[in-house]
């Protein structure tokens, strides 16, 4: 395990290039543009997701509600340990086998390719909270959550954007391989194997099993990454730096595998932990450390107890709802 400073930290907050993006919309933000296709897709989802909703609780079969938990967990951690720990913070480093493993189930939670999500959390870190920041949460928190993949980016996003050094992502073959073959990937793995599985296996329904495995399920882990983006800004306490929106959040930590120590990640964004929170909870960290145990992932990165203590004297929240 590395220890880094905090201020050698890939991906710290740009706070003077913050200011000024924040000085340029003191009047008013840019109006959004409404993609109008991507509202009626996400409508459409949710429907779906509600009829699966009904079956998981009242006519999926066990096997079938556990495998649905299974995909949700698996997705889940291919966007937490993969998409963001290891890709866009560089927070570690994993063998070959761990990275194609990752970005497997990245595609099963079919949230972009790895390559264009990274980008977006780059932005996200760099400039948190202004309008170079995709889910700038000053928007409110609908527009955090959902509303930013239903407007078109902002010049700024694009203008911002293209200045994110990703040279990294794309030498790396399996993001290559990813985003090359996405869609198909995307149908293979996010729809049609996990409504293939219980049908062939234990006699599920492929109704039911394309409602709850693949509906419902990707309704259920997109929800909980963008969580992390709207509740994780908004709804918590801040032991570690009290001048930022993210904050800890317990119970978005549960659903997202370990992302809700919001507070610590940006104070800290390239501690592969993400939270000081145990592993009874932080179930990424869990898995990077079992992966580690066996030597396929390495270089893990941390930052040293005394930087977090200083960091937490000096700009964290004294009101006493938690202590180091």
């Amino acid at each position: 395990i590395e220890r880094t400073n905090v201020e050698d930290m890939f991906l710290t907050a740009e706070l003077e290039v913050m200011e000024q993006m924040e000085d340029e919309v003191k009047e008013k933000r840019p109006p959004l543009k409404i993609v109008w296709r991507n509202v009626a897709i996400f409508v459409a989802l949710h429907l779906g997701a509600m009829i699966g909703l009904y079956q998981f609780f009242f006519e999926a079969k066990c096997l079938t509600c556990f495998f649905t938990i299974l995909l949700h967990v698996g997705g889940a951690m291919g966007i937490t340990a993969g998409a963001h720990r290891l890709w866009s913070h560089r927070a570690f480093k994993a063998a070959l086998p761990v990275r194609i493993f990752f970005m497997l189930w990245s595609t099963v939670a079919f949230q972009n390719d790895v390559i264009e999500w990274a980008r977006d959390h780059r932005c996200h870190h760099k400039w948190t909270d202004t309008e170079a920041d995709p889910h700038n949460s000053r928007r409110g928190f609908w527009y955090s959550h959902v509303g930013w993949l239903c407007a078109k980016k902002s010049e700024k996003i694009k203008e911002m954007g293209s200045k994110i050094d990703l040279s990294d992502l794309f030498a790396d073959p399996v993001l290559s391989f990813q985003r090359k073959h996405y869609y198909p990937l995307v149908a293979l793995l996010c729809f049609i194997i996990p409504t293939a599985i219980p049908v062939y296996f234990w006699g599920e329904s492929a109704f039911i099993a394309f409602y709850v495995a693949a509906i419902f399920r990707y309704a259920f882990t997109l929800n909980s990454t963008w969580l992390i983006n709207s509740a994780a800004h908004m709804f918590g306490y801040k032991p570690y730096d009290a001048t930022i929106s993210p904050v800890e959040s317990a119970w978005t930590n549960l659903q997202a595998v370990g992302e809700g120590g919001h507070n610590f990640h940006h104070s800290f964004p390239q501690d592969y932990r993400a939270s000081e929170l145990s592993h009874a909870t932080n179930w990424t960290r869990a898995v990077i450390d079992s992966f580690a145990y066996f030597g396929l992932i390495y270089d893990r990165k941390t930052v040293s107890d005394e930087s977090i203590k200083k960091i937490i004297e000096k700009k964290g929240d004294k009101s006493g709802h938690w202590h180091h």
